[in-house]
């Protein structure tokens, strides 16, 4: 049982896989990014009402009789009770460095550079827990009191945290949201875009099975040359069938007549009493087995031609190697006994792209005719010439009437049909060889003979 096909992933499948896990990775991506945009966002804004209340605190230090005095202004914890469930801690420090109000236990601030922004923001822990803290001064220079006043403010992060979060949370939301409806649109895209395929399908599975034409169906760029490349193939398996067909065709056309003729000979030699007319008989029949005989090897011959016209790789090949091996095989000493067989090669190279076999089949077919129908010595060659490479065959004889060469080739051209021998069908697979490499037959009359070629273009690579 042949192998079935087996189903893979479809298309539509393969595109949404990817887009997911490419929705997945920028995801992971744009979550990272949308933290580090939400902590910088949250930072931003809390930090903003760290100034406000530092700056509130500092605008509420008076002096009285020399002395420093707090009014702490409820604007001030008002902004940063904003934030109910963070922790606030605040100290105000005087121009001595003592504290005036606030948490004695605030860590210290760093000291700012030289010519630095009196305004600093540090990070530190208060009570055990991450917390985020502004220093900001005001002078004082008046005759009682001369010097710098330090306020310091600072808030836990929960807040904070729950801001960064939130927005973190809110482009995640959105992103899934998209991502949802990028993949469905991208589902319906696919399929849409895949339909020409379905209705190729549809197109292939509504054909009968003996229809090889080409495939009409409109097709998409990216999908014409699967279509191109299928009926390229159809068209392969249209030549092939047709090649069977007519071989089927001609083997019961050319096969009907001299078997029947043996089967009556065959009849008459068992009935006849005379042992004379019995080997007569005899005789015949055996004429008529080697006729059938050298029929059915060309009948092999044009269906091995056939099969490799589509099928066998063509090769830079020398077309003098071709005859040496015909003349050297002695195939037509069991054709033609006593006939000379004459090689005509030079040594400049007659290169052609072909197959060698199919070319040896069809010169074969050619000396095959000469030997039975033409006059010796018989030549076989090959040259170059001003119409490009030849692999001909040569007779003395004068060759076929000119109102029989119209129709050499032809699949039922027979020149001795009583006797069951056909040069037609020979000189058919020496055709056919010949335009399947672009090439065909020439036929000559010459002064010394008849000469038949196979014309095919040269080579023009580097010759061995």
């Amino acid at each position: 049982m042949a192998d079935r096909p087996f189903a893979t992933l479809s298309l539509t499948a393969r595109m949404a896989a990817g887009l997911v896990a490419l929705l997945l990775v920028a995801g992971l991506v744009l979550a990272l990014a949308s933290f580090a945009y939400g902590r910088a966002a949250a930072q931003d804004a809390f930090d903003r009402l760290l100034i406000g209340a530092a700056n509130d605190i500092a605008a509420s230090v008076s002096v009285i009789d020399g002395a420093p005095v707090v009014d702490l202004p409820l604007s001030a914890f008002e902004l940063l009770a904003l934030a109910p469930e963070d922790r606030i801690a605040y100290q105000v420090r005087g121009v001595d460095g003592a504290i005036l109000t606030g948490h004695a236990d605030l860590p210290a601030a760093p000291r700012p550079a030289r010519g630095a922004d009196d305004t600093l923001f540090f990070d530190a822990d208060f009570t055990a827990e991450p917390a985020r803290f502004i220093r900001v001064t005001r002078r004082f220079a008046e005759r009682s009191l001369s010097g710098t006043v330090e306020i310091v403010v600072g808030q836990t992060l929960r807040a904070r945290r729950e801001l960064a979060y939130d927005i973190t949370r809110r482009a995640l939301v959105a992103l899934a949201g998209g991502g949802v409806a990028l993949l469905a649109l991208t589902v319906l895209v696919v399929r849409s875009a895949l339909r020409p395929l379905d209705r190729l399908a549809e197109a292939l599975a509504a054909r009968d099975p003996q229809d090889l034409t080409p495939i009409a169906t409109g097709a998409p760029r990216e999908l014409a040359v699967m279509v191109s490349a299928m009926n390229g193939f159809m068209d392969r398996l249209e030549r092939q069938f047709g090649a069977m067909r007519g071989l089927i065709s001609d083997t019961a056309h050319q096969l009907r007549t001299p078997v029947a003729a043996l089967r009556a000979q065959a009849d008459l030699a068992a009935s006849e009493p005379d042992p004379e007319r019995r080997d007569r008989l005899v005789a015949r029949i055996h004429r008529r087995s080697v006729s059938l005989g050298r029929l059915l090897d060309q009948m092999l011959s044009r269906a091995l031609v056939v099969h490799r016209l589509d099928s066998a790789r063509r090769e830079r090949l020398d077309l003098r190697d071709v005859t040496l091996d015909i003349v050297e095989s002695g195939d037509h000493q069991l054709l033609a006994p006593g006939v000379e067989i004459r090689l005509d090669i030079g040594d400049e190279p007659v290169m052609v792209r072909a197959d060698a076999l199919s070319l040896g089949e069809a010169a074969k077919n050619l000396l095959g005719n000469a030997l039975l129908h033409g006059r010796g010595p018989v030549s076989v060659g090959a040259e170059i010439r001003d119409d490009g490479a030849r692999l001909f065959v040569q007779d003395a004889g004068p060759g076929p009437a000119p109102e029989l060469r119209a129709r050499l080739g032809d699949r039922f051209v027979h020149s001795a049909a009583a006797s069951g021998q056909s040069s037609g069908l020979g000189l058919s697979i020496a055709r056919s060889v010949a335009e399947a490499y672009g090439g065909h037959l020439r036929m000559e009359d010459r002064p010394d003979g008849f000469r038949i070629s196979i014309v095919l273009d040269a080579d023009p690579g580097e010759t061995p």
